[in-house]
């Protein structure tokens, strides 16, 4: 769970906090965080589009979620130099942040 730290915290003095997310902002996190886990646990084993807030698209299946990431089963384009002229493919398990994810959509195939 959060650990409130403070910024005044002289317990050591050999650091100094140079960010501190507002407690506002804590808890906004730790509630988008829970809904996204709730949702992948739903839709595990489904295919789905995710989409982040950098605008990164990702189709795949989620085979699991845990407490900081989702993670989904893609097919990600290999380096077209090791086989010219085709297009490889490389099955892959990608980590996506919680917090990072704007739109989970459920596709059907």
């Amino acid at each position: 769970m959060y650990q409130s730290y403070s910024a005044h915290d002289s317990s050591s003095p050999h650091q100094q906090a140079i960010y501190q997310a507002e407690p506002s902002t804590v808890q906004t996190l730790h509630s988008i965080r829970a809904r996204v886990q709730y949702v992948g646990h739903m839709y595990k084993k489904r295919y789905v589009r995710i989409q982040t807030i950098d605008g990164h698209v990702y189709d795949g299946v989620i085979v699991n979620v845990d407490q900081g990431f989702l993670y989904l089963h893609t097919r990600m384009p290999m380096d077209r130099r090791a086989f010219p002229g085709s297009a490889a493919y490389s099955d892959v398990i990608l980590p996506l942040v919680l917090y990072q994810l704007l739109v989970i959509s459920l596709l059907y195939t």
